[in-house]
């Protein structure tokens, strides 16, 4: 069976199948992302939330997230929450901070700064390390700040902060904090499953992320994978009912894989076939290659188009990259709502920028997409270009 990016133009057009469904376009983005035809196949039948099957598909991701983190069971354990990444971040949030502690969080983008805003809203007394958005977290920074605030109990950052494409030092980060002896929350939104993680050989304490990003499921809720010590200790501190951790944790461990309320069936199953598919691909490390090799192909071609990089190669990740508008001939300016319009005709869907001080757009290279495809995006690229040219939009030589 052909891949997406292995069928030709006749052929997206006229076959009607599950595997020409999902060439309408290819998602470069962090997530909603491509997912393969076997992943959208298995949510083609519905399930029962109460079933002892449903409940052994829950247990197993349950188990399978921890051996993907490389930590022990008897230290850690996992909880999955109904709703988007941003639920599962205001779940470990408004549940594991004590009514008298203190958080501090790094923002260096959009989703640092959405948990300071996470803070204020539920009211948790916080204060943020702030960045640019194109500056990395400072571990020497942090400790300082560790220092100055010693009421401070817990420390959250973003590991790959998606508004620009970076990295941040996640070894170094946690280091620090460890050393302080400070509780950590890491939202790992868009690298758990693409970059390898060793969540127990880092201390961390709880770590954050969806089933719609590098895991290559589709939305629908996050998992948090927690240190046990850590999650028994925060019963009754939740501030929302919905968005209990403790509660949801404790009722998937008491009932071996029973939600507390209605759950995604249709995603949890979707997730199940893509752990699978990762297995087969031979793991994070596999995929995260992978998703390097179609970073690589799509920087290597963009900047022969004059389309350059927002960051520098030591801070950026290979999940999304960012690149500033081109610089076009005298008097002309890159229209980037001409370019998505004619890059979506041609079978591929960007994202905006996210910068607030720059002109920039977003490219993803995660999902279930290959360095073929990122050739093929690049040659699209090159055909939008050339038909904008003498229009609103011309490319630099």
């Amino acid at each position: 069976m052909k891949t997406p990016s292995q069928l030709n133009k006749e052929e997206r057009d006229t076959v009607i199948s599950y595997e020409s469904s999902e060439s309408h376009y290819l998602l470069l983005t962090p997530g909603p992302l491509t997912t393969s035809s076997q992943v959208r196949q298995a949510m083609m039948l519905d399930w029962c939330t109460w079933d002892e099957d449903y409940k052994a598909l829950t247990e197993g991701i349950r188990n399978d997230l921890i051996s993907l983190a490389k930590a022990s069971p008897s230290l850690y354990t996992s909880v999955l929450m109904q709703g988007s990444g941003t639920f599962a971040v205001e779940s470990v949030i408004g549940s594991v901070m004590p009514p008298e502690g203190k958080l501090l969080i790094g923002a260096n983008g959009a989703y640092g700064e959405r948990m300071v805003e996470i803070a204020a809203t539920l009211r948790i007394d916080h204060i943020a390390m702030v960045e640019s958005h194109v500056t990395p977290l400072s571990p020497a920074r942090l400790d300082r700040y560790l220092m100055e605030h010693p009421d401070i109990t817990h420390v959250a950052f973003v590991h790959g902060e998606t508004t620009s494409g970076m990295l941040n030092p996640l070894e170094e980060l946690c280091r620090v904090a460890k050393q302080h002896h400070r509780t950590l929350i890491v939202d790992a939104m868009s690298t758990f499953g693409g970059i390898p993680i060793n969540v127990e050989a880092l201390d961390i304490d709880f770590v954050v992320s969806s089933s719609n990003k590098c895991l290559q499921g589709v939305p629908g809720f996050g998992y948090v994978i927690a240190k046990r010590s850590a999650i028994e200790q925060t019963n009754s501190w939740a501030r929302s009912l919905s968005l209990n951790l403790y509660d949801q944790w404790n009722t998937m461990e008491k009932t071996q894989g029973k939600w507390r309320y209605t759950s995604p069936t249709h995603t949890v199953h979707a997730l199940s076939t893509a752990m699978k598919e990762l297995q087969e691909e031979g793991g994070i490390e596999a995929r995260y290659q992978r998703y390097k090799n179609n970073h690589r192909v799509l920087v290597e071609g963009m900047k022969a188009l004059g389309f350059m990089p927002v960051l520098p190669p030591e801070l950026q990740g290979p999940i999304i990259t960012s690149f500033h508008y081109p610089i076009g001939e005298a008097g002309t300016a890159f229209d980037f709502a001409l370019f998505y319009e004619g890059m979506k005709k041609e079978g591929f869907v960007i994202y905006p920028g996210k910068l607030t001080d720059a002109d920039t757009f977003r490219v993803g290279t995660i999902g279930h997409v290959f360095p073929d495809d990122m050739h093929r995006f690049i040659h699209a690229v090159k055909q939008v270009m050339k038909q904008q040219q003498g229009s609103e939009c011309v490319l630099s030589d």
